[in-house]
Order: C-alpha cells, then structure tokens, then sequence
C-alpha cells in the first residue's frame, strides 16, 4: 500500500494535476508515461505542433512569423515545447484562426497560444493549460476622439467602441463598460484599428500590452484612454488544447516550471512593455 500511494504521489507530480486521484496504479503509471520528454502523444509522432491566428500581432509575435521565436508567445511557445523536451527543431506551426481554436472539435494542434484568457465557458469546450500571463483589458482612442479625456466608466456611456469577435474584450464592452451604443464587432485588430482611424468607432478594447504596442507603433496620434480592473480575480492567458487532451497535464507542469523557475517573467519582461501609467477607469 505504501509503495502504491509512492508511486501514485510521484506520478500526480510529473503531470501536475489532481485529476489522478482514485486512479490505479497501473493508470496512474500510464499517466506519468505519457509525459515522457520528447515522446508526448502528439498530432503528429516525433514533434510538437503549435498553433496561431494569422496575422500574427506584435507585441506577442514578431513580423508575423511566430517560428523566428521573437515576441513574448513565439518565445513562451518555445520555452513551454523545451520543457517539454522538444527543441526548436522539433516545433512546428500552423494557423488556427481564433475563433475555431476556441471552439469544441478536432485540432490540428498540440497547444495554441494567441492570447486566449481563460474563461469557464470556454473551458467547456477545450482544455487550458495554467495561465502564462496575467492580462488587463485597456481602451485605445485617438487624441481627436471624443472619449480621448475620459476619466470614469460614465464617461462613456455614449461611446462607440469596438473590439475583435469573440474576445474577452468584447466581453468588457458589455459587461464592464455597458455603452448605450451596441459594440462593433471586427474580425481582427487590423480592421478595427482601421475603423479607429476613419472615425466609425470613438474607441477600440484591446489587452493592455497591445493597447501600447498599437499607441506606440501603429496608431498615428494613438493614447491609452484606461484600463479595466477585472471584477472576479485575474484574467490570464492560457495555452489553448482540445477537450480531454491527455497531454493537457504535461504542459500545465511545462508553464508552472517555466514559472516557478522565473523564465514567465523574464521572457515577459524582454518583450512586454512597461504597463505601468494606464489609469484604471471605474
């Protein structure tokens, strides 16, 4: 019995999750099988593959092309593939459009990273893997923009603002912000940004590091109006999987590793601009 409960113990360590509890020791033993480094149950035997919206945004990636590995997710995706012990040669990506990697079904990768905040309705439909970066959603306008002073949530309450479909910005738009105004709704930051600049949106909702990364280096005349506090504990990105995946376990150990060790931090602090001077509207 003692030696079982070792073995057991050892096991629920390996993968880093408590879904093991009750299981045999045969079972238990498979699961720590399974996270064997370099030898995952993949999509595809012998490499891992690693999925993201094209185009593929700054500050995240960097000239939309996720495996030059520069931009904080190209790096993170990386760092989260060696734990797991695929180098860089052993990485592959694809395209997932956001809005199918967050739907139930078949992917056609191991794990996405494109800025997918974890969320118990989306979790319905995928597995995350443990959150790699703590996000707050900001509002971007132009200084010509007739919310470009405001201070409060009320200051807004006339505004037409917009985000990207299916976004957890969107979701700030309507639970947060509440406008009067029904929201815009883009299929990526490219258009929305454009629609920014032609005047049919007074504002855009974006993550806070994106709101200073589209200020800073895209956006002519671009301000950070404010950021949102989150109304029930964190929001983080996770690493996307699908349902049941039996490696979910595996890269959940993989991010809390690179987080323990302060690799999340480090990478974080290469690529991520100083959030600090976005007030906090309420």
């Amino acid at each position: 019995m003692k030696r079982t409960l070792t073995i057991a113990l050892a096991a629920l360590t390996a993968i880093g999750t408590a879904g093991l509890v009750g299981l045999s020791t045969a079972s238990v033993s498979n699961a720590a099988a399974a996270c064997k480094a370099g030898a995952l149950a993949t999509v595809k035997t012998g490499v891992i593959t690693v999925g993201t919206d094209d185009p593929a945004y700054g500050p995240w990636f960097d000239s939309n092309t996720p495996s030059n590995g520069k931009g904080f997710e190209s790096a993170i995706a990386y760092a989260v593939a060696k734990q797991l012990g695929y180098p860089a040669a052993k990485v592959v990506w694809v395209k997932a459009p956001f809005n199918t990697v967050i739907q139930p079904g078949k992917k056609s990768f191991d794990f996405d990273i494109n800025e997918v905040s974890i969320t118990p309705e989306r979790k319905k439909a995928v597995d995350f893997s443990s959150g790699y970066y703590d996000v707050a959603q900001a509002l971007i306008a132009t200084k010509t923009s007739k919310i470009a002073g405001a201070k409060t949530l009320s200051d807004l309450a006339n505004a037409k603002i917009g985000a990207a479909v299916g976004t957890t910005s969107y979701t700030t738009i309507t639970k947060t912000i509440k406008p009067k105004k029904a929201p815009a709704v883009f299929d990526n930051n490219d258009i929305a940004k454009q629609s920014l600049v032609n005047g049919q949106i007074d504002g855009l909702v974006v993550d806070l590091p994106t709101a200073f990364y589209i200020t800073a280096a895209e956006l002519k005349n671009g301000i950070i109006v404010g950021q949102f506090a989150p109304k029930s504990g964190a929001e983080q990105f996770g690493l996307v999987l699908s349902k049941a995946n039996p490696i979910t376990g595996c890269v959940t150990t993989a991010v809390n590793a690179l987080r323990a060790n302060g690799s999340l931090k480090s990478i974080a602090a290469k690529w991520l601009s100083n959030t600090a001077g976005a007030p906090v509207l309420k």
